[in-house]
């Protein structure tokens, strides 16, 4: 069983940055893969990022390559999601997910554990 909690959320203008932390319970956090969604007012969750149970693989969602990068540090038991640039259209709410399973494609489509969310406000 894996607990997840995020934090970071918050309002920033168009053009700025946030870093998102989602900090998860449980001793085996280094043999889970991560990942990011999110959920827009009146929209279906969507992928944002994944990353391996190691670091070594991250995938993205076309609409956040290139500004947002995904990472973790195994011994802080921690995922990280830095969003740059953000966009009025970033605004969601953020939440982190996590899968026991080594294929991380796994995490990115029906992942086994999710946290509670935490809001992002891009304003224009």
């Amino acid at each position: 069983q894996v607990q997840l909690v995020e934090s970071g959320g918050g309002l920033v203008q168009a053009g700025g940055s946030l870093r998102l932390s989602c900090a998860a319970s449980g001793r085996t956090f280094s043999s889970y893969a991560m990942g990011w969604f999110r959920q827009a007012p009146g929209k279906e969750r969507e992928f944002v990022a994944a990353i391996s149970w190691s670091g070594g693989s991250t995938y993205y969602a076309d609409s956040v390559k290139g500004r947002f990068t995904i990472s973790r540090d195994n011994t802080k038991n921690t995922v990280y999601l830095q969003m740059n640039s953000l966009k009025p259209e970033d605004t969601a709410v953020y939440y982190c997910a996590a899968d026991p399973s080594t294929n991380t494609k796994v995490v990115a489509t029906t992942p086994s554990y999710w946290g509670q969310g935490t809001q992002v406000t891009v304003s224009s």
